[in-house]
């Protein structure tokens, strides 16, 4: 009998890990880069190769840095959502096209429409893998002073448009 207890306790504790992981939201995961400095970069413009995009032009300004691509389907469902807060929130949205093909989004922008004051064209995904990008979409808001101050994994939905990356905006551009 005594041998039981300690596979049945240890059953017990795998079962209430289970149950705590099972409680967590998987689009929150947690960022190292939360409250860093964002990382500086230089980018090609994907509409304008002899032209580029970095951090440093966004100083002093709050800004919405959304990667996408044309071949990601989460970025379809967000791409309404995203269009209508480009135009709510007092802030630029930059994006990031990640691991694309020029051509392919650029026509997927001229079919569904651009929120993005900018692009910066990250063919080879090394921008992405500095913001530690584990898959498109990804959303991240940077503060006035190019501090990360929040990161979305996943289609952002309109609630969550809304609720979350507005409020913040707003915060930080109140604050």
């Amino acid at each position: 009998m005594k041998r039981f207890i300690l596979p049945v306790a240890l059953f017990a504790v795998l079962l209430a890990f289970l149950g705590v992981g099972l409680q967590r939201n998987p689009r929150e995961l947690p960022s190292p880069l939360i409250g860093k400095p964002v990382p500086q970069f230089s980018a090609q413009l994907l509409d304008n190769p002899a032209d580029t995009v970095s951090p440093a032009r966004m100083q002093g300004r709050v800004w919405i840095l959304n990667v996408w691509a044309s071949w990601c389907e989460g970025c379809r469902i967000e791409h309404k959502d995203l269009l209508d807060l480009s135009r709510a929130v007092d802030a630029p949205v930059i994006g990031l096209n990640y691991k694309d093909q020029r051509d392919d989004a650029l026509r997927w922008l001229q079919n569904n429409g651009n929120p993005y004051r900018q692009i910066a064209f990250d063919h080879d995904g090394r921008i992405g893998i500095d913001f530690g990008v584990y898959g498109v979409p990804e959303t991240f808001v940077i503060d006035r002073h190019g501090i990360i101050r929040m990161k979305h994994i996943g289609p952002l939905s309109a609630p969550e448009a809304r609720e979350r990356v507005a409020r913040m905006v707003k915060e930080l551009a109140n604050g």
